[in-house]
This record gives C-alpha cells, structure tokens and sequence, in this order.
C-alpha cells in the first residue's frame, strides 16, 4: 500500500493516526447533556437520519469515486477517517475565519466562550487535503459527517484546491450564518478573550489555535491570522490570571 504521507512525511508525526482518535467513534448522543446545559435549543443536533440524507445528498454523483477533504481546522491534525494521500493545499475562493464562537462546550460555553475557525468566501484559505478511496467512502465519510454536522454551524460544499501535484475539487464545510454559533462580526478583541480562556470537552481553543500555528510553521505556511491570534491570546493570559 502506497504511504499516505509520501509527498509530506514530517507530517506523519502531526497528524493523530485515525485508530488512535477518539473522535472516530464519536456519538452525537454522547455530548446532548453538555450541549443542552449550556442552553441550546432541544433541535440543536440533526437527527441521525437527517445526517445520513445530508451525507448522501452532498456526495450524489461521487459515490464510486475517490474523495478528497479540505482541512483548515482540527480536522488537520486529527481527521478521524482513514485516508490514503494528504498533501498541501491551497483554496483560493475561500478563507478561514475565527468566527465559530463556541457556547455549546466543545472549547467554550455559554459563560466562557471559546473561538474556533470556519470558512468563507474569500481570497484564499491554506491547508491540507485528504483523500479518501472510493471504497471506503461511506464508512469514513459517515465519521466525518458525525463530526462536522452534528449540528448545523457548518454546511458541505465541494471547492476548487491547489497541490503541489496538481488540482482537486474537494469537500470542505463552510460556516452556515443561520446557526447560533456561527457570528460573522466577531471583533478580534473578542476572538484574542475566547481563544484565551474558551475551554471544553474538546479542549481548549487556545490549544486549537496553537496547534493549527504548530503545522503551519512545519508546512511553511504563513498565515497572518492564526499567527496574530495566537500571540494576542497569548499576550492576553500574561496580563490575566485565569
């Protein structure tokens, strides 16, 4: 079997082994308890049939092919499904933004929030690429789908990426400015708070933050946001004691 880390083997060391993450048999269920005491509404998650007719609706067409998952968040160092190749990627109608004010508990809640990323139209987004075989798709594609539409703050789309072996159309989830958590007008002075003090099953967000800057530096990769983030929060818990 050919190495799914042959175009970038320092990576294998970054990236949670898909065996070893707990989010591989995440349960939507598990998490209802937190989520609802942090005041979401009782409609807060879809339905595991609305989540399956999502999944097959957003994948009709592609069901014998390989597929290939954008990457501008956690799912860059701990995707959960199994994947054949990853490499660098650049998406050049899109951008990450710090605009998922997490309340429901992952690394925020409703007292302290926490921020993590979503994607936007834009001038261009920096990441990885993952590509799933065709006859695995459904299985992983059903552990991606209970990951990333638990609820409803993001909604798949397919976007054009550039590698350094050439283009793919890959699935990305973009921020759905219908859902509570998602608040397009977040200051950053909000942002540099929450990524400072937001925490929650998940973890921290200041963690989510370094992390993303951590395989960034080891991808080259120059992003102003996610560096100017990182060392105000920073800056922000030495000047406070949490």
């Amino acid at each position: 079997m050919t190495d799914p880390f042959r175009h970038h083997p320092s990576l294998r060391s970054l990236i949670t082994p898909p065996e070893e993450s707990e989010l591989r048999d995440f349960d939507p269920a598990s998490i209802e308890e937190i989520v609802l005491a942090n005041g979401a509404s009782k409609t807060w998650k879809l339905s595991d049939e609305a989540r399956e007719a999502d999944r097959v609706q957003a994948l009709k067409g592609r069901e014998e092919q390989d597929i290939w998952v954008f990457a501008y968040g956690s799912l860059i160092w701990n995707p959960a499904f199994r994947f054949a190749e990853v490499r660098r990627a650049f998406a050049p109608e899109v951008e990450r933004k710090f605009i998922l004010r997490d309340i429901y508990g992952g690394r925020g809640t409703r007292d302290v929030p926490g921020v993590m990323a979503a994607l936007e139209h834009g001038h261009g987004c920096h990441g990885l690429v993952f590509r799933i075989r065709a006859e695995e798709q459904v299985e992983e594609t059903r552990i991606l789908w209970r990951r990333e539409r638990v609820g409803d703050a993001y909604i798949p789309s397919f976007l054009r990426a550039g590698t350094d072996h050439g283009p793919v159309e890959a699935l990305a989830f973009m921020a759905n400015h219908d859902a509570e958590l998602i608040a397009p007008d977040l200051s950053h002075d909000d942002q540099v708070r929450f990524c400072a003090t937001g925490q929650g099953w998940l973890g921290s967000s200041f963690d989510y933050v370094a992390n993303l800057a951590t395989h960034f530096e080891e991808l080259r990769i120059e992003d102003q946001g996610v560096t100017r983030l990182l060392a105000d929060a920073r800056a922000w818990k030495g000047r406070h004691v949490l």
